[in-house]
């Protein structure tokens, strides 16, 4: 104990020593009190922090949900333009293919003229040339494994020359952009 301490121990208590002691007396619940409600203010104070936490995590999770239906509305749009601009050049190709047919059989046709055969063979030599250069591949070749999926079969012959579900002649030749089939082939079948 201090020495002031001590000395208030020794004296005898005296009115000014029991108001003293009344004003910590009623010092003391309130500071109770005090530590009591402090707890009580610091709680709520929580729980808004807590809300404010969970309100900014719900503004956060939307902001992740409209930027992922954004990219996927992105990727969406991507895909509809490809398909698209893969179906006009089908279509586009699609109108020349006649074109391509009357070459064929001017080039098959017999001429006496030597200038107007190197033209048509030019023409079709540039033609398919531009054809390549869009992606456009020719199948349907006598030899090839028939594929009901790419070629039309229109007659059916019996040759033991030629295996099983071959093509023995090609009527017209058939046109596809990757996966995607301008004209099927129009061919006849052996076997």
């Amino acid at each position: 104990m201090s020495k002031k301490n001590k000395e208030k121990k020794d004296q005898p208590v005296t009115e000014e020593t029991a108001s003293e002691v009344e004003e910590i007396k009623e010092a003391l619940p309130e500071e109770e009190t005090a530590e009591k409600e402090a707890p009580k203010e610091e709680a709520p104070k929580e729980s808004e922090l807590e809300k404010a936490q969970k309100a900014q995590a719900a503004e956060h999770d939307q902001y992740l949900r409209i930027l992922a239906e954004y990219d996927n509305f992105r990727k969406r749009s991507r895909k509809e333009k490809e398909a698209l601009y893969l179906d006009v050049k089908a279509e586009t190709v699609a109108k020349f293919l006649p074109v391509f047919d009357d070459l064929e059989r001017a080039l098959a046709g017999e001429t006496a003229d030597e200038a107007y055969k190197k033209g048509v063979e030019l023409t079709m030599a540039g033609l398919r040339k531009v054809m390549t250069g869009l992606g456009v591949e020719e199948f349907g070749e006598v030899g090839e494994a028939f594929d009901p999926n790419a070629h039309n079969a229109v007659m059916h012959i019996e040759n033991e020359d030629l295996g099983e579900n071959v093509i023995a002649q090609v009527f017209q030749k058939g046109f596809r952009i990757g996966d995607k089939i301008i004209r099927h082939a129009v061919v006849q079948v052996a076997n």
